[in-house]
């Protein structure tokens, strides 16, 4: 039984970020996951490694303005009152700007999937891909789990309390609960 399961193309995904925490997730999964099969992990063991840039910012060109008039609180043109209006809402940024965003983006994507990828080069019979994606990382990583059929998903924790956790939110929190596959959150150890 165990020769089967030695056997079996295992698909495991790693999320990484630039945090220590996710580096270290990706450590101690090619030590203890990968290596638990012997040598490394099986020939045909693939590691998938997975970034998520957030999605560009996304800005209103509004300034309290509606096809050229104020909004009123109140209603009617007679009930404005100029210091109760809300603020600007945003900023139109300028096609430069907005590349200028963009290329650090994925600049920042490159730097740490190419150190990932590093890391990952030290356990010479592990396939690895590397997929990067754009958007909110939560979604996306529980839509990479099930689109490239992952059989674990590893993760770093940054060890939040449940106040920071419940006020900013947890992506491994929220994919442990909703990725379709096990998964294995490695928290950093405390220094």
């Amino acid at each position: 039984m165990a020769d089967v399961a030695a056997l079996e193309e295992r698909r495991i995904m790693v999320a990484v970020d630039e945090s220590e925490e996710s580096i270290h997730a990706l450590r101690w999964c090619l030590a203890n996951v990968l290596s638990s099969t012997g040598n490394g992990g099986a020939a045909s063991d693939t590691l998938i490694l997975v970034y998520v840039r957030p999605p560009p910012p996304v800005y209103s060109a509004l300034d309290g303005a509606e096809n050229g008039r104020k909004h009123h609180l109140f209603g009617t043109e007679t009930d404005f009152v100029p210091n109760l209006q809300p603020p600007e809402t945003g900023y139109l940024f300028s096609e430069e700007v907005t590349a200028s965003i963009d290329k650090y983006s994925r600049d920042l994507a490159d730097s740490v999937t190419e150190k990932a990828h590093k890391i990952c080069k030290e356990f010479s019979n592990i396939k690895v891909e590397v997929k990067v994606a754009v958007g909110d990382a939560r979604d996306v990583i529980c839509e990479m789990v099930e689109k490239m059929g992952a059989d674990i998903l590893v993760m770093g924790s940054h060890g939040y309390g449940f106040i920071k956790r419940a006020l900013l939110g947890s992506v491994s929190d929220y994919c442990a609960r909703n990725a379709k596959c096990p998964v294995l959150i490695v928290k950093r150890p405390v220094e």
